[in-house]
């Protein structure tokens, strides 16, 4: 990455509104800029093109379409219905999968070097996508379920990886420049994906649009081998081997989350935003459960949701994020997502109505993806690479996920007592992912810049 001239102090307090001007400065100073954009953007666009069949299986009636047809008639066996515990059922299946994958994942991260495991991961994921549209092709009974586990860990992992490929490629202070700019190319991307959905669901089938991913992937690979020697330059600048292997335990991201106060925080800040986000998931699901029962119908409502969050979250990337960060670095971009979510939940306790949920639903997901997550990745740039692949894989994944799973039965008991019990709890819940936000901004005080 070549060098960057130093920002005067005019450029240092420049309002949002001089964004878009900044953004074509950027580019023409960073050509890595370039290929990350392009890379986040077509890494949520496919990613984005599959999560409204997810979501839209997740909420399916049609219990063979979700489960095998031995799990139902094994469930009935024991008297219980499977369709009345659906989530509770993928969300279980989505964390066991993670913690099986976590160290697997380690061993690849600790014994190959970037050049090898990045694009391995890559080519795994489209491979299982062509697998998928056979299935899907062949309506296989459970092809729901597999499909909703997989489509998880595709996400948080393919995600978690490019961040720490990021942290590789740019450093602390370019990151606070930058990141908010790649976050909202990553949103286009986020933007352009449930369209192709909803324009393409009924055209080509659910199955298709599989194979419509597996092709943004493909560039992802591209982007990949073109940052490649940017990342190589800052590991040697700053006394790496460049692109070696990074060797330890593949539990090494484990044992760094216990004993690091930074990484602990940046762990329950997770676990408690996932709380918030699981448990408004759940109300979603049972309003479209009811209002939309075909599939085709629910796909298109959750891209229409996708598509406000991610309107949403651009705006708020290009006008503020990067100012916040430059300006007055992650405590606000921290903190606001968490007192949003406080009131939103405030509001939702005392009048639970269809509209609202969804209202805070979309500003709970754009606050995490405009602010909360651009605000947290920048710290990674001040860690070591051990802790930027093996660390925070394991608090993007193992933690995310077992929040989920904690959450979504705490959601299926509280459910009982109503839904202005689960917001009131959500509202508990908020507070203590404000609380470790804070505890995070403390932490990272002590970081080298």
């Amino acid at each position: 990455m070549p060098p960057q001239p130093e920002m005067d102090s005019a450029k240092d307090s420049a309002r949002p509104v001089g964004a878009l001007r900044g953004l074509r400065q950027e580019l023409a100073e960073s050509p890595p800029l370039w290929w990350a954009l392009l890379y986040f953007f077509s890494l949520l666009c496919g990613y984005y093109v599959l999560r409204p069949v997810r979501d839209a299986m997740a909420a399916s009636g049609d219990i063979a379409a979700v489960f095998p047809d031995a799990w139902t008639a094994w469930a009935l066996s024991h008297g219980f219905a499977l369709k009345d515990f659906v989530l509770q059922a993928l969300f279980t299946g989505t964390f066991v999968s993670m913690l099986l994958l976590q160290p697997l994942y380690g061993a690849l991260v600790s014994r190959y070097p970037r050049r090898v495991f990045l694009p391995a991961l890559y080519l795994i994921f489209i491979l299982c996508l062509i697998g998928f549209w056979w299935i899907f092709d062949r309506n296989v009974s459970g092809r729901g379920a597999l499909f909703f586990v997989w489509t998880a860990v595709f996400n948080l992992f393919a995600v978690s990886v490019f961040w720490s490929f990021m942290a590789d490629v740019f450093d602390n202070e370019h990151a606070k420049r930058v990141y908010g700019y790649i976050g909202a190319g990553g949103t286009l991307g986020a933007l352009l994906g449930p369209s192709i959905t909803s324009l393409l669901v009924n055209r080509i089938g659910v199955g298709s649009l599989l194979l419509v991913s597996a092709g943004f992937l493909v560039v992802c690979l591209l982007c990949i081998v073109r940052l490649r020697p940017w990342a190589q330059q800052r590991e040697q600048r700053s006394g790496q081997v460049a692109d070696g292997a990074m060797g330890g335990s593949i539990w090494a991201g484990f044992k760094l989350v216990a004993n690091d106060p930074l990484l602990r925080g940046l762990a329950l800040l997770m676990f408690f935003g996932v709380g918030v986000g699981t448990l408004l998931y759940n109300e979603q699901a049972a309003i479209v459960k009811q209002f939309y029962p075909t599939s085709e119908a629910a796909t298109r409502y959750y891209a229409r949701i996708d598509f406000l969050i991610n309107l949403s979250t651009i705006l708020i990337q290009v006008l503020l994020t990067r100012w916040l960060l430059r300006r007055f670095g992650v405590g606000p971009v921290l903190l606001i997502p968490a007192f949003a979510i406080t009131f939103g939940y405030c509001l939702l306790a005392m009048s639970p109505l269809p509209l609202l949920v969804a209202a805070v639903q979309i500003a709970t997901r754009s606050g995490e993806f405009s602010l909360g997550k651009p605000g947290r990745e920048t710290l990674y740039t001040r860690v070591d690479r051990e802790a930027r692949y093996k660390a925070k894989a394991f608090i993007d994944t193992a933690v995310y996920r077992g929040g989920d799973l904690t959450y979504v039965w705490l959601h299926k008991w509280l459910a009982t007592f109503g839904s202005r019990v689960v917001f009131a709890a959500g509202i508990g819940i908020a507070i203590a992912m404000t609380l470790s936000a804070w505890q995070v901004i403390r932490a990272q005080r002590k970081l080298p810049q």
